[in-house]
Formats: structure tokens, sequence, C-alpha cells
């Protein structure tokens, strides 16, 4: 049986109407969505479209081009193979389960339609129940939040467990909400909070919903982020879309048991990264979208007021689009003073690389390792990772670096990565570089296991455009045995 749930958006929101949609079930009346803008891409920013719904079972998708008639027409990733159709300015397709898609007609990436088609939520709060206290729209005094969220709804209760953000505008007069302990903050589809969300020295905090964290109006030196997690563990961040912040979408330091799922976020400024984590542990990220400005995924050591390594962190089910600099980038950071930091045991899996785009070609390399401040990288695996064409970069850079813009020294050593399954359909043209930076700091053993570019079997270092200098060793390119690919 299939399901659909819609939201309208609140008076006030920003759209688009470079595009008409509309959902269905089959055989059921057409839906309209409303578009919101979401502006991309730093270099020259412009306005892309944006929506979203639930669904389960089958659902059918109408896109108008109020542009005019569709000559082309591509749906990515292209690894989802979503057959279409195209009637004049129509494109229409079916879904058959949720899924995260760009919709680009007449060749244009940054006018298209970002469409966001989630799961069905799990248990999502009442606003009327006991342990939840409903915010209409409003402009909201922090103190007001908080004195509510501190005391009992009724006489011989318990404190609400809930603050939930229902449909229409909100604005957070102080901008920023540090979220307690132990609270839940809901953000209802059909909402839209201007504000910054912060979990500062907290514990067991869950913010989730439908709905939208607006920050486009913020100045870049405001520095707000979506959402700030340091000092703090079990952290759940899912499911809401992020607009525009100044700075990083999700920005974790020295914190742990951290899970981000379902995230989308649109970011234009300089240095607005994706999902950043320092000197942070036991991070797991799933099934999100990050079209950003800066790097998608960035682990780091230590940095500012966050010291320590950084392990055991996990990137699964997700779509990363590079406006600007890496998709994924590991190792920048650390204590160079006590030595460096260790990160390690870093797995990406199941992820389609969308864009990768960066002027300066030190900063080079849809998947990136440059280890400086004395740190060292290790056990880090790339798997299943689908590489669509990108406008200028390179594949992948591992290096043990010394840039002098951010590190005091060079890095230590980068050990045990593997490539498996990572395939790569575009130009290759500019060199994939492994390089260590002498023989004290070297990279040793990187494997490529079923490495392919444009269809080729790389087997070589020369096959895939690679240049390797003298202070590496153990580079491996093979074939899976008995694995059909």
């Amino acid at each position: 049986m299939s399901f659909l749930k819609i939201w309208e958006a609140p008076e006030g929101a920003v759209g688009r109407d470079d595009f008409e949609v509309s959902v269905r079930i089959p055989g059921e009346s057409w839906q309209p969505l409303f578009v919101y803008e979401a502006k991309v891409d730093m270099h020259n920013v412009r306005q892309a479209s944006m929506t979203y719904f639930d669904m389960e079972g089958t659902v059918e998708v109408r896109v108008e081009s109020r542009k005019g008639p569709v000559h082309q027409t591509v749906i990515r990733p292209l690894s989802k193979q979503i057959p279409f159709e195209v009637e004049g300015a129509v494109v229409t397709f079916r879904l058959n389960e949720p899924c995260k898609l760009s919709i680009e007609v007449n060749g244009d990436r940054f006018g298209n339609l970002h469409l966001f088609a989630n799961a069905p939520e799990e248990n999502p709060p009442e606003q009327d129940a006991p342990n939840v206290l409903f915010l209409k729209p409003a402009i909201h005094r922090m103190d007001d939040i908080y004195r509510l969220a501190d005391n009992p709804k009724e006489p011989g209760g318990a404190a609400p467990e809930v603050i939930y953000f229902g449909p229409g505008m909100h604005y957070l007069e102080e901008t920023i909400f540090r979220i307690p302990s132990g609270k839940t903050v809901y953000i209802a589809g059909g909402a839209i909070v201007v504000g910054s969300l912060v979990c500062d020295h907290v514990q067991n905090v869950t913010i989730r919903g439908r709905g939208v964290l607006y920050l486009a109006d913020f100045h870049r030196f405001s520095a707000f982020r979506g959402v700030r997690i340091h000092f703090s563990q079990h952290i759940t961040v899912e499911g809401i879309v992020l607009l525009d912040p100044p700075h990083y979408s999700i920005y974790i330091g020295k914190s742990e048991h951290i899970r981000i799922r379902n995230f989308k976020s649109f970011s234009t400024r300089g240095w607005c990264d994706g999902i950043d984590m320092m000197a942070s542990s036991y991070i797991e990220i799933e099934d999100v979208f990050l079209r950003t400005s800066d790097d998608c995924i960035a682990v780091y050591g230590s940095r500012w007021d966050y010291k320590g390594d950084s392990r055991c962190v996990s990137v699964k089910d997700s779509i990363l689009w590079a406006d600007v600099a890496h998709a994924m980038n590991i190792g920048g950071h650390g204590d160079y003073r006590r030595g460096g930091d260790l990160i390690e045991d870093i797995q990406f899996s199941n992820i389609d690389i969308l864009e990768h785009h960066e002027p300066q070609p030190g900063y080079w390399g849809a998947m990136n390792i440059n280890v400086g401040d004395n740190n060292t990288v290790r056990n880090v695996t790339y798997d299943n990772i689908r590489v669509e064409d990108f406008e200028l970069g390179q594949l992948l850079d591992i290096r043990v670096v010394w840039n002098e813009k951010y590190n005091p020294v060079a890095g230590k050593r980068i050990e045990n990565i593997h490539f498996r399954n990572v395939t790569y359909n575009g130009r290759n043209e500019n060199i994939n570089r492994i390089y260590g930076f002498d023989r004290e700091r070297s990279v040793e053993g990187v494997t490529f296991t079923n490495l392919r570019v444009n269809g080729e079997l790389i087997l070589s270092a020369e096959q895939g455009n690679f240049e390797i200098n003298e202070f590496v060793s153990g580079i491996q390119f093979r074939k899976e045995e008995g694995r059909r690919i």
C-alpha cells in the first residue's frame, strides 16, 4: 500500500518558480508541492529549487519547467537509473522507494530541482501530548522557551521532553537555541525556524522533524552554524533541511556518539563546509544530502578548543555535491605541539559524488587525505563510491603535506588506505597524487581493488593517471578474484 504526505509552506517562506512540482499515488489526484529557493555555489551564487515530501510504496512525480520546453533531462545520481518521460515542458517519473534526486533540464546544474522523497517518520511526537511543549509561529524569546521547557505543563506533572515547533515561521530572538540535556527539538513539516541550534556540554539530545532550519539572511561573518555540537554525547540529528548557513552545516567538536541521518543542506559562503568534526569519535552519518561550498565531510584531529584524536567515523548511503573543495576530506588539523593526533578507523560506503569544483590545485581531490600538524591517518576505507563527471579537480589526493596557510609543521604518516569498488566516469585529466613528505613522513599501504575509470579496470598507476613519489610504499592495484564487477 502506498503512502504520501506533503506539507504546505508557511507565509514568508522564500519560494522559487522555475518549476511546478506535483506528486500523487497512482490513480489519485495530483497534489502540488511548494518549491523552496535553495541558493548554491559560492563562486557564483545562484538560486536553485528544492522540494520535499514523505512516501512509501509507489509515487508519481510531475515536474513542469516554467522556463519553456525541455530538450534535455538528467536525473541524478545516475546510479539510481530513474526512467522518465518528457512531453513539452513536463517531466514525469515514478518512485518506488525514498530517495534524494537532482532533476536537471537543458543542462542546468545550478538552476536545478532538488527533490527529497523521505521515508515516513517513525513515531513523530503529537503536538498535544503531555510531554510536548508546542510552540506556535512567533518571535520567540529564548528565556521564555527555557522557562516553559523547565516547568511541568500541569501541576504535579513532569517537564516537557519535546519542544515542538509547529507549522509556520519561527524566529529565535537571540538566534541561538542552546538545547538542554534530555530534550528533543522537533521541527514539523511546514515549519521554518530562523536560527541556530547548539548542543553545548549536553547529552541525550535529539533534533528531528521535516521542517527547515533557515540561516540565509545572516551575514557570512556572523559564523552561525546550522547545528553546533561540542563537548556533548549521544546526540541525534534527523530529517530536517538546512538552507544557507554562514558557516558549517553541522559542527562537531570534542563529542562522541553522534548520529546524523536523512539530513539535507545547502550552503554558499566561504568555509561553509557540510559536516565537520574535530577531536570526535563514534560518529554515524547516514543518508545525507550535502550540497556545500566547501568540504562536504571533513574529519580532523585537534582544532581550536577541541583537543584529541578522532576515530570510528562512518559515512554511508549518502550524496555529496561539493560546489567548492572536497567531497571527503581527512587529516588537515591536529595538535602539532603534542606530536600530532591519530585519525583512524574511518569508513565511507555507498556514496554518490555529484560534483567537485576547486580552482586551487593544492586543494584538488574529490576524495582527499592531506595530513598536516604531525598527524597520522590510518585505516580508512572507501567502499562502493560512485563519482560522476565533475567540473574541476582530480579523483583523489593522498599526501603528507606542510600547508603553510594552516599547518605549522608537516603531517607524520598515512597508512592502510583501501579503495574498494570505486567507479569514476569523467575526464580524469588531472594527475591523482600519492605523495609522502620525506622518508620519515611517508605513505604506506594504499590498495585499489576494482577501481574503474570510465568502465576500464585500473591495474596500474600509469593506467589510472596516478603520480607516486619516492616516499610512498605498498601501493597495489588489483582485481578482486571471484567477484563479478
